[in-house]
């Protein structure tokens, strides 16, 4: 299935803002919507798209570091981008420790926001690929049976098979053959790459 086109959501509640930033960005092949505030993005059903936002701060109702903490509490990772007339320094500090990719204040150099877009979507696109393998793994794991994901379990705290086995009241041979499948369901080529599976899917150490 082709991947979504990455968009540029521009939030301003300033309609000259918005259509000023949008033949700027198209202009440089960018695709971008526009919104004239938070809650109108968020009823948008396109917040789960692949994209960046960049976002006004000071907006009359719901401003952008209130969407920003409503996106994070509805799990929404989409990078943001603030821009603002009256920025201070410490809603600079709040915003970027919210995990803002940049805070811009207006005048700002058309280069500074369209290097700050390219780093947000750059930054989007390896969270998407890292959450879409961590998934693949995860469905991986989900296959396994209950005593392969015992095996699983002890097999990366570096555990030989026989003491596998005795911890499991069961055969060395048996435990092999366990091992076995797991390497092949979870498509792992080496005990190195195993772990780091494990550690991805948060599997604990089992002693």
């Amino acid at each position: 299935m082709k991947e979504a086109e990455p968009t540029v959501f521009v939030i301003d509640d300033d309609e000259s803002i918005r259509e000023a930033l949008k033949d700027l960005l198209e202009s440089v092949g960018l695709r971008v919507e526009t919104f004239a505030s938070g809650p109108e993005f968020l009823q948008s059903r396109h917040s789960d798209l692949p994209g960046c936002l960049v976002l006004d701060v000071r907006m009359p109702g719901f401003s952008g570091l209130e969407l920003q903490r409503e996106m994070a509490d509805a799990n929404i990772h989409t990078p943001i981008i603030f821009i603002t007339g009256h920025g201070d320094i410490p809603m600079t500090v709040r915003a970027m420790k919210a995990g803002a990719v940049e805070f811009l204040t207006k005048p700002f150099r058309e280069q500074d926001l369209l290097d700050a877009i390219q780093q947000a979507l750059d930054h989007d696109r390896v969270a998407r690929q890292e959450q879409a393998e961590t998934t693949e793994l995860r469905s991986r794991f989900d296959s396994l049976t209950p005593r392969e994901s015992e095996v699983f379990a002890l097999v990366v705290t570096g555990l030989l098979n026989k003491q596998i086995a005795l911890q499991l009241g069961t055969s060395e041979i048996t435990i092999k053959q366990h091992r076995h499948q797991v390497m092949q369901k979870m498509h792992a080529d080496s005990f190195a790459e195993l772990v780091r599976m494990a550690e991805k899917l948060g599997i604990p150490a089992t002693e």
